[in-house]
C-alpha cells in the first residue's frame, strides 16, 4: 500500500471500530487448497446471479464440477459456504470502495464518491441477499456488520466536513446511519416495486439531496 493510501485507510479509522472480522481469515485460506480457492471465486458469480441459495451442497458440487469433499473442505453446510462467500465478496467490495478515494478530495467530495463505490458495486447482489438472508441463521448478523462499517466511514467523513467548516454542524451519526442503510431499504420487494428507478439510481438520488442539504445549511 502506498503511503498517501496507508495515510487515506488510517483517515478512516474510527476508535472502536474496525472492518468486520473475514468469516474466511488469512489462517483459513491457507489452508485451502488452489482448487478450493478457485471454486470460493467462482461461487461468487453464482451468488451474484442469485443462483447459489437454492441449491444443496450435491447440487453445488454438480455444477462446479468438483466433489463433496471438496466443498465441505471449505465450509461444513451449505450455509455456512453461502456466508463465507458473501461475506468475501462484501470485504472486497468495500476494499475497492475505499481504494476509489483520493486522499486529496475534499470530505464531502470523498464521501460522494465512497457512497458511489458502495452502490454500484453491490446493485447485482441486491435482489439475491435480499431474498436468500430472510432467513438465513448469522445472515442478517453479518449485514449488520458491514453496514456498521460502511456508517462508521460516512460518519468520519462528515466528522472531517464538519471539524473543517465544510458543512454546518449537525448529527453526523444519524446521517451516516441513514445514508449508510438506504442500499438496504431500497432493496426491499415493497419498495423495489413502488420506485421509479433502480435501487441503485434512487439511492444515488436520496444520498445527494441529502448532502446538498447539509451544504445549503451551511450556505445560509
Amino acid at each position: 500500500m502506498s503511503g498517501a493510501r496507508a495515510e487515506l485507510w488510517e483517515r478512516f479509522r474510527v476508535p472502536g471500530v474496525r472492518a468486520p472480522r473475514p468469516l474466511l481469515g488469512s489462517e483459513a485460506l491457507r489452508r485451502l487448497t488452489p482448487r478450493q480457492r478457485e471454486l470460493i471465486d467462482a461461487l461468487e458469480e453464482l451468488v451474484v446471479s442469485g443462483g447459489l441459495a437454492d441449491l444443496t451442497m450435491a447440487q453445488i458440487a454438480a455444477r462446479m464440477n468438483c466433489s463433496l469433499r471438496t466443498l465441505y473442505g471449505i465450509a461444513q453446510s451449505k450455509e455456512e459456504l453461502f456466508l463465507a462467500v458473501v461475506d468475501r465478496r462484501l470485504h472486497r467490495i468495500g476494499r475497492r470502495a475505499i481504494a476509489s478515494l483520493d486522499p486529496s478530495l475534499p470530505p464531502m467530495d470523498a464521501l460522494r464518491v465512497y457512497l458511489r463505490a458502495v452502490s454500484e458495486a453491490i446493485e447485482p447482489e441486491r435482489s439475491a441477499f435480499s431474498r436468500a438472508f430472510a432467513d438465513l441463521p448469522g445472515g442478517q448478523r453479518m449485514l449488520d456488520a458491514h453496514e456498521r462499517y460502511v456508517t462508521a466511514v460516512v460518519q468520519s467523513l462528515l466528522d472531517r466536513a464538519v471539524t473543517e467548516g465544510r458543512i454546518a454542524s449537525c448529527d453526523t451519526a444519524s446521517i451516516a446511519r441513514v445514508l449508510a442503510g438506504l442500499g438496504r431499504e431500497l432493496a426491499r420487494p415493497e419498495a423495489a416495486e413502488a420506485a421509479h428507478a433502480s435501487p441503485n439510481a434512487t439511492a444515488r438520488e436520496i444520498a445527494d439531496i441529502i448532502l446538498c442539504g447539509l451544504a445549503a445549511r451551511e450556505a445560509r
